[in-house]
């Protein structure tokens, strides 16, 4: 499937949520597109498109920082105000197994007191009716 197909169907997939309140995996859409819709909302602070993509009772762990549950505080932490503008995320790898998406990278993004870092990163998606109902995420700061 082209980028240009996953894309149109990984948007019709998180259309098909908002409006009927149920995801499913239409049109070839997987839990892999969930998470590349992920990654896109999050390198344009798009909060819509990110929030479209989790279970209401989300739980995201920043391993070694901090714990949201919820999508209300999830969106909280979308554009936190320790940080400015929208990072730069390059997806490297990507293993699904069952109801688990794994992503590698590296990005870069910029802090209020500190400015520029550049990082790695690991984020486990857990999956539950479609919808990411857990992200753990591993952040490594890079020289």
């Amino acid at each position: 499937m082209n980028a240009h197909y996953a894309q149109i169907d990984a948007d019709q997939m998180i259309e098909e949520k908002r409006v009927t309140g149920i995801a499913s995996t239409i049109d070839g859409a997987t839990q892999r597109d969930v998470v590349a819709q992920y990654f896109d909302g999050f390198r344009t602070s798009d909060h819509p498109r990110i929030l479209a993509t989790l279970a209401d009772d989300v739980e995201w762990v920043i391993h070694g920082h901090r714990t949201t549950i919820g999508k209300s505080q999830f969106d909280s932490e979308i554009e936190n105000p320790a940080f400015t503008g929208s990072p730069e995320l390059d997806v490297q790898r990507v293993h699904e197994d069952g109801n688990v998406v794994v992503t590698t990278g590296e990005g870069r993004g910029a802090t209020v007191e500190h400015g520029p870092f550049h990082f790695a990163f690991n984020d486990v998606f857990t999956f539950r009716d479609g919808l990411i109902a857990r992200v753990d995420s591993y952040v490594v700061p890079l020289t």
